[in-house]
């Protein structure tokens, strides 16, 4: 990446360097803390005091050769937003390094994990690191789940007009809905929920008999659809009553936020029960979650509670790409797998802290289907294509195909890379699945027990760069390597 003095460096470029070395700066003060932190535990603290002065001096530097109100191209954005997400998880990989005994690969797998909220890790000893690696992890999906261009919305206002574009280009869906005129309150809104929601989890976790340092690294989470947790047995350690605690809060994790505000600060309950994804969503998780626990029960698996809740919770985990396990899933028959299998490539809703394909664009998919079958009986009928009450452009249709092409050849690709890497189909496919949605647990060794440490080192390259392009839907990553982008940023 080029950086030019910030006497000459292209006007809307400046606005990139000023936004990432913003956000630098703030990791390195929150490394500060942790570094603090890790002192007060009496654990390694080397590796957050690194991280802070590299994010702090390294973030000065690029603020200053930016500039917050500088007009950037749509290139520029995109290729900030696909960088600000591989370099932050770069950054915030200095402690697993140098504190936790990680090879800086190994490290990076984990950040990149953790900040693109996948879950799948490479920490095959929990007693490797202390509580503060553990709570940097947990806090890596926070800031994830949420965004980070959003956070530092809120947090610095002055990004105008370059924070804006980067908003856009780093939200999850099809279409990007404003909740209200001003972009920057939007993000307040989203992070009121967030919060909220945050500390129910929490609070919950707590009563239902969860420790306490765990009921708050599973708390934070759980509302962005992560999946880190600091017990290696995950949620099958925990009380069943904390196990459909953590159903529900991940089931609300996989709902737009915009229209939890609505429900949660402005009693308005009409829009949830309109909304056509939401509808899809809940029933898309009730059907399959019966479907699983009928199959589990008539199996003789468990008995009826325990299959409804591990079924349920099993469901929500897959669809919602938390990635939570409150069963080792990989010991179930085939077919019980197959169902989770499927889900991996469904997701949650647009907006939410899930990953996945999205419910909205296979509702997409599956109405262009319908119009086009009709179209072939009917060529001279016009058929738009509704949403709900709304109707869908046809740039938004061009969209969706596209983003489904590149994650299936994406998908594809580190599929085959693995199988000829690991000479294991299962554990190739459902690494590369869980990857690109962002999810955690495959199958086989990397299931939800197991963990990612055996993997061939360019496996875990492969696994790097779908969870960091399944995080950004991908189009920016793929812009990257696009010749055409950087002869537009010269």
């Amino acid at each position: 990446m080029k950086l030019w003095p910030a006497s000459s460096a292209r006007p809307g470029f400046r606005s990139s360097l000023y936004l990432l070395g913003l956000t630098y700066q703030g990791f390195g003060l929150l490394m500060a803390l942790f570094a603090l932190l890790a002192l007060g535990w009496e654990e390694d603290a080397r590796g957050f005091a690194l991280g802070a002065a590299l994010g702090v001096g390294l973030g000065k530097l690029l603020q200053g050769l930016g500039h917050p109100q500088a007009q950037p191209r749509r290139a520029e954005v995109f290729a900030s937003v696909a960088l600000l997400w591989i370099l932050v998880p770069a950054l915030g990989a200095v402690p697993y390094w140098l504190s936790g005994g990680l090879t800086y690969l190994d490290a990076l797998f984990e950040a990149v994990s953790g900040f693109t909220t996948t879950g799948a890790t490479v920490l095959a000893d929990f007693g490797q690191f202390g509580r503060s690696l553990f709570l940097w992890r947990s806090l890596t999906q926070w800031i994830g789940g949420i965004g980070i261009v959003v956070l530092f919305l809120v947090v610095f206002p002055q990004l105008q007009v370059a924070g804006r574009q980067a908003f856009f280009a780093e939200s999850t869906g099809v279409e990007k809905e404003r909740l209200t005129p001003r972009l920057r309150h939007t993000a307040m809104a989203v992070l009121r929920v967030y919060v909220l929601l945050t500390g129910l989890a929490f609070l919950a976790y707590w009563a239902l008999g969860v420790p306490l340092f765990e009921a708050l690294a599973n708390a934070l989470t759980t509302t962005p659809a992560g999946g880190f947790s600091p017990n290696p047995q995950s949620f099958a350690a925990y009380a069943p009553l904390a196990q459909w605690a953590g159903s529900l809060f991940m089931f609300l994790a996989g709902v737009n936020f915009l229209l939890q505000y609505r429900l949660f600060f402005g009693r308005e309950v009409k829009p949830l029960w309109r909304d056509a994804e939401f509808r899809a969503y809940g029933a898309l998780v009730l059907l399959s979650g019966l479907l699983l626990a009928l199959y589990l029960y008539t199996h003789h698996l468990y008995g009826l509670e325990a299959s409804l809740r591990h079924a349920f919770f099993q469901v929500i985990s897959i669809l919602t790409t938390t990635g939570f396990a409150s069963v080792d899933f990989a010991q179930w028959v085939v077919p019980a797998q197959a169902i989770l299998v499927l889900l991996m490539f469904v997701g949650g809703s647009a907006g939410s802290g899930a990953g996945g394909i999205k419910v909205v664009r296979w509702l997409l998919l599956f109405g262009l289907l319908r119009r086009e079958i009709t179209r072939t009986l009917h060529p001279q009928a016009v058929l738009p294509l509704r949403l709900g009450q709304r109707v869908v452009s046809e740039e938004a249709l061009r969209q969706v195909s596209v983003f489904v092409f590149l994650y299936t050849v994406l998908f594809g690709f580190g599929t085959l890379a693995l199988a000829l890497l690991e000479g294991d189909f299962v554990v190739a496919f459902t690494a590369s699945a869980q990857a690109i949605g962002n999810i955690g647990p495959g199958l086989g060794p990397v299931g939800p027990m197991g963990s990612y440490a055996e993997l061939n080192p360019f496996s875990k390259l492969i696994l790097v760069l779908q969870m960091w392009a399944g995080r950004i839907e991908i189009l920016p990553v793929i812009l990257l390597f696009s010749p055409e982008l950087w002869r537009r940023l010269r």
